[in-house]
């Protein structure tokens, strides 16, 4: 759950006006997720899982249902920079392996980190020596400018992930990799995930209107912490209000479940072909919190500030087992072929040929930071410490969220953070948060 302001979250509220971040300045830092004390006014139910990502917005559950126990299979498998990559020979052949080998890789969460980095400019005169016509050094001032990094450190966002992986798939009418080199779409209807329709329409190379329509609406999720099956949009989605969903608030997805996609692309005979699973977090207005952190070093630090959150393990790559394909995912081998010029013929090969390659990006694991939780054994939210975190419906469901709030995340780490900038901390290790005389304090208790 996502809260932009001080109102309950599932309580009766005004109408959302705007999405967007909130404008934070150094001098008055904006705090996401502030609470007032709850209400416990009657609701509609919940779905079984539910995400209220932005105030007043209906965002409806999700994602397949939960495969059950399964024999994980065991493939052969590598990490290439941020990615795990196999050729293990079965994944190309059988939908089945392929299936569970995908679902035993997304058990494990992706890395989520922010990166924070502070630099300045500096001018500066050295004396060098140049030998002149005659042979003779003669000494010359020569000014040059060099960047100094004053401050590089992470801080681990990844491991508070509570939930997930949910499996889901790209919805037919959203351009994406279908086992071609371009990106297509298989409907022109988001709201109509029907296999049979779908085929009807025909798949077809994606127009420039909907691929920029498409990043526009990746990049409003990442922005708001939304599930990847929601659609930040149209307007009447940031206007409705309770429980009741507008006629647009369609839950995305696919035709074709997970295996289905494993099949066809063991089906196909392509000599580079590549099937991609991607992990994405969410649940957490990165936007929001982009600006609060960015606010907290400006308050004790002036120069140029680089915010980044970057993912990393969070791309299953399965390409098939030849001598070609294992070249390419060898970075080295690769940058040969280009220094040799080999690989441009390769690239056309691959974009061109009938056999060449094709791409499958469909499909992937949402992992959650935060999230509502029904507490079928809980008659009534406790009565004290609520802070928010209970809820009631009408049917007499409780539910609990579980899950850090962004806002009391930031709340923890202002002060590390600020501290690291003014003790000039550089580290590839994500910094630990730690109060160790607090720890031995009876009765102390770390804010959640």
């Amino acid at each position: 759950m996502i809260t932009t302001d001080k109102k309950d979250p599932l309580g009766p509220t005004e109408s959302f006006t705007a999405a967007g971040p909130s404008r934070a300045t150094a001098s008055s830092p904006q705090l996401v997720g502030a609470d007032d004390p709850p209400s416990f006014d009657p609701l509609e139910p919940v779905p079984k899982y539910t995400e209220h990502a932005l105030e007043s917005v209906y965002i409806p559950a999700g994602g397949e249902e939960p495969s059950p126990d399964f024999a994980p299979y065991e493939a052969e498998f590598f990490i290439s920079g941020r990615e795990i990559v196999s050729h293990d020979p079965h994944l190309n052949e059988d939908g089945e392996a392929l299936y569970r080998f995908l679902l035993s890789q997304s058990r494990t969460r992706p890395e989520y980190l922010l990166h924070a980095r502070g630099t300045h400019t500096e001018h500066r005169t050295r004396t060098v020596f140049r030998k002149d016509q005659q042979g003779n050094y003669r000494s010359h001032h020569e000014n040059y400018t060099e960047t100094v990094t004053d401050f590089d450190f992470y801080v681990d966002i990844g491991a508070h992930i509570v939930h997930g992986p949910i499996h889901w798939s790209v919805p037919d009418a959203e351009p994406a990799y279908r086992g071609e080199m371009v990106l297509q779409v298989d409907s022109d209807d988001f709201a109509s995930p029907d296999l049979e329709r779908a085929v009807a329409g025909g798949r077809r190379k994606a127009t420039k209107e909907e691929i920029k329509a498409a990043k526009e609406r990746k990049r409003l999720r990442e922005a708001h912490g939304l599930p990847p099956w929601i659609a930040p949009g149209p307007d009447s989605w940031y206007h409705s209000t309770g429980l009741v969903a507008p006629p647009e608030a369609q839950v995305l997805r696919s035709s074709k479940s997970l295996r289905e996609w494993a099949d066809e692309y063991c089906r196909s005979d392509k000599l580079l072909k590549e099937f991609t699973y991607t992990k994405v977090v969410y649940g957490w207005n990165i936007a929001n919190l982009e600006e609060a952190v960015r606010a907290a070093i400006r308050s004790v630090y002036s120069h140029d500030v680089s915010l980044d959150f970057e993912i990393s393990h969070h791309k299953i790559c399965i390409r098939p087992d030849n001598r070609l394909s294992r070249t390419l995912s060898n970075m080295w081998l690769k940058f040969l072929l280009w220094l040799l010029l080999i690989y441009p013929f390769i690239w056309l090969y691959k974009r061109f040929g009938r056999r060449g390659g094709g791409r499958w990006e469909v499909c992937g694991g949402a992992y959650a930071l935060k999230t509502w939780r029904p507490e079928p054994d809980q008659s009534h939210p406790p009565s004290e410490a609520n802070n928010g975190r209970w809820q009631q419906t009408a049917d007499g469901t409780t539910i609990h969220l579980i899950g850090e709030r962004e806002g009391e995340w930031f709340q923890r780490w202002e002060g590390p953070i600020r501290r690291a900038v003014m003790g000039r901390v550089q580290s590839k290790t994500p910094l630990e948060y730690a109060n160790g005389p607090a720890m031995t304090l009876d009765g102390y208790r770390p804010a959640h």
